[in-house]
């Protein structure tokens, strides 16, 4: 009883002394993630990059051409008063496609709208996207217009649009599938 006590104590004693480091990892990751999205507008999406014209590939593969701003209103008019995921990637990005499964989760049970940043044209775009059995509905930004004009210049981005149109928690680099619905949950 008595050794089962002192190894507690050990326990109890080493575990404390690695919380200035946990403490200072912590501090380390959100001033990355800070700097990483400084140029992010946060608040209402800015008008460059809700009016840029751009070619969308839809989940069935079909391809038409509008704006930013036409197709987070209709995702935001088929989930009225949910908050709508957007994540920027890039076919070329090997954290991507770290991310995509997580992503393609999340797409399962909140409604997300996707930008193909510099992937090429919408038939490149659908042609990653289609072997991986990944059905997302894609905003192809061949020159970074709309990913740019939002702030995001590095990939894999994730922000969340709240039903009134603001910007909110955007985060740069490898998510945790909890971290981004986390995100989804908090931004109301």
């Amino acid at each position: 009883m008595t050794s089962a006590r002192a190894r507690l104590r050990a326990w109890a004693r080493h575990w404390k002394s690695h919380l200035g480091t946990l403490a200072l990892f912590i501090a380390a990751m959100l001033a990355v993630q800070a700097w990483q999205t400084r140029h992010v507008a946060g608040g209402p999406l800015p008008a460059a990059a809700l009016d840029t014209p751009v070619p969308v590939l839809a989940a069935d593969g079909t391809v038409t051409h509008s704006t930013l701003g036409l197709e987070l209103a209709a995702l935001q008019r088929a989930h009225p008063g949910r908050n709508v995921g957007l994540y920027i990637w890039a076919e070329w990005c090997p954290i991507c496609k770290t991310v995509q499964g997580t992503v393609n989760g999340i797409t399962q049970d909140h409604p997300v709208l996707t930008v193909a940043m510099q992937s090429g044209p919408p038939e490149a775009v659908a042609r990653y996207l289609r072997p991986r059995g990944l059905a997302w509905h894609t905003v192809v930004d061949p020159r970074s217009q709309v990913s740019g004009a939002l702030g995001f210049g590095a990939v894999p981005a994730f922000a969340v649009v709240t039903p009134d149109g603001q910007l909110r928690w955007p985060t740069v680099g490898l998510s945790s599938s909890w971290g981004l619905r986390l995100r989804l949950w908090l931004a109301r």
